[in-house]
């Protein structure tokens, strides 16, 4: 009896473990949004803010908003697929890792230079009167 106690033991330690994830794989969402009290989200800056063709990271909010062409505007993660470090520029077209070099492209957050495994995970925005506002 005393065998199938440890062996009881073992398979919810590994159960238990099991349900852990690595560093870098919740490549989900910012944390919430603090409201401004007007239902209508947080403002993260304004459209005249973010270049056309580039963009702009808040490392805070762990995202990163691109206007790939003029008028449209695109939010990502922040959180590189690779290891998890925040992205910490946007230039030549790409959203960039000081981490490892990787490098996404601002129209869909694709990869564009590895080590990366996937794209950015898309976050909403909502875009009104010249605001970029989290949800």
């Amino acid at each position: 009896m005393r065998r199938r106690e440890v062996l009881l033991t073992a398979g919810a330690t590994v159960a238990a473990l099991a349900g852990c994830s690595k560093y870098g794989d919740n490549q989900g969402a910012p944390p919430p949004a603090s409201s401004s009290g007007t239902g209508r989200g947080e403002v993260l800056a304004k459209t005249s803010q973010v270049p056309v063709g580039g963009g702009v990271v808040f490392a805070d909010r762990k995202v990163v908003v691109t206007q790939p062409t003029t008028g449209e505007f695109k939010a990502f993660s922040a959180v590189c697929t690779h290891q998890g470090c925040t992205v910490t520029s946007v230039s030549g077209g790409t959203i960039n890792c000081p981490c490892h070099g990787s490098k996404y492209r601002v129209a869909d957050a694709s990869v564009a230079a590895g080590p990366a495994p996937r794209p950015l995970a898309p976050q909403p925005i909502t875009v009104r009167s010249g605001e970029i506002l989290l949800p």
